[in-house]
């Protein structure tokens, strides 16, 4: 039953790259020998000729092998009999979540979506949407949005959807700021990666708001930042560069946008205690990884029958954190929104906190009591950007 599972699995991957309904594939829960790889990350590639590019996630590297179809397929199947016990397939028509017991029971399940059959390019058609990025930039076709012609490639709708939906959110928390009279306007990613976000806020920017910038990019992997450098050269943009370092540690003063997406655990807290001292404007953060809270949580009674389920109590701490976290900006003079946004490719975690630093703010008193009550009401004794914000 197992093998005919995995082959219906595969089966279908097969079907997906022939209908060009391919968006990526995560193989997770990995039981192998390498103890830094976290993860493979599967997409169809055009190069020469087609081909499966497989991304090897590690904790500080990415490394990239690229396979025929039929070789790509198999090596997959391969993997997960051996050293991976979870895949989750993204495709336009439909998702597949495949998981493996440690009984070797596999167990196969499948959502489809709304519009089932048609192509991103002919969805994209029926359902037209404002953008806020010019699909004829060059930076898309550069990073392997667009192709020559300009089309958005079919493994990439999801990231082309990503950008755009970003960009609307940071426009709209523009118009509340007078940041566009500022010569140059100051922005900072960190966690920047590829830099897709990186480059469309540039672009947006300088393109469509003809705005005086210096964007730059800070990401812990230095080939990712030689690699984002020397495509910022090539497309001879201005305003933007790369380097290396981490929230932690990166000093910045005079910042007007503070951006972190993805940033694990505690790093979001050292994200937005940054952009508050920096004095930034607007301030974009999507978080995962909430740990520090959890161990400290001491639910009343009343809620042990809910939270002796650990998808509850995980999810109870994701709020309870957050929640803080935005309490504490309100505290320092910022309006905030914790809200719904598309989920990263590192991540499922689909949340973001929007924070824009308002005139005449409310005294702190109020919100700080408030947090107070939380806090004794779950017995935490400490919330990391709490004791940033008392230390500084």
């Amino acid at each position: 039953m197992a093998d005919f599972q995995l082959n219906d699995f595969t089966n279908r991957l097969h079907q997906a790259l022939q209908a060009q309904q391919w968006q990526k594939l995560v193989l997770s829960k990995y039981q192998g020998d390498d103890a830094a790889l976290q993860r493979v990350e599967v997409r169809p590639v055009q190069l020469k000729s087609p081909v499966l590019s497989f991304l090897y996630r590690y904790q500080t590297r990415d490394i990239t092998k690229n396979y025929s179809y039929e070789e790509g397929l198999a090596f997959i199947a391969t993997l997960l009999s051996t050293d991976f016990k979870a895949a989750h397939f993204t495709g336009i028509a439909a998702d597949l979540q495949l998981g493996i017991s440690k009984k070797g029971k596999v167990l196969l399940s499948e959502h489809k979506k709304a519009g089932q059959g048609k192509t991103a390019e002919v969805a994209g058609h029926n359902k037209e949407k404002q953008r806020y990025i010019n699909q004829q930039a060059a930076f898309l076709q550069k990073l392997g949005v667009t192709d020559a012609r300009h089309q958005v490639i079919p493994a990439m709708s999801r990231k082309w959807k990503q950008i755009n939906k970003f960009i609307e959110v940071f426009a709209a928390a523009l118009k509340q700021t007078e940041l566009l009279k500022r010569a140059p306007l100051q922005v900072a990613d960190f966690g920047s990666g590829k830099a897709y976000l990186t480059f469309a806020l540039h672009h947006y920017l300088t393109e469509e708001l003809h705005a005086n910038v210096d964007v730059i990019g800070v990401e812990l992997r230095q080939e990712l930042v030689d690699l984002c450098n020397q495509t910022a050269q090539q497309l001879q943009l201005t305003g933007i560069r790369f380097e290396q370092g981490d929230v932690k540690h990166y000093q910045q003063t005079g910042l007007d946008v503070m951006i972190a997406l993805h940033a694990c655990d505690t790093a979001t807290d050292y994200a937005i205690h940054m952009g508050i001292r920096a004095g930034a404007s607007v301030i974009l953060c999507s978080p995962c990884c909430h740990k520090q809270i959890r161990p400290q949580l001491k639910s009343p009674a009343v809620l042990a029958p809910m939270l002796k389920h650990g998808i509850h109590a995980g999810e109870q701490a994701e709020m309870l954190t957050d929640s803080l976290r935005a309490l504490l900006l309100e505290a320092n003079g910022y309006d905030t929104q914790v809200f719904e946004f598309i989920s990263l490719e590192h991540t499922s975690k689909n949340k973001m906190i929007l924070a824009v630093k308002k005139q005449g703010a409310k005294p702190a008193g109020q919100v700080l009591e408030q947090i107070q009550q939380i806090k004794s009401f779950y017995g935490i004794e400490e919330h990391c950007l709490e004791s940033l914000l008392q230390q500084s």
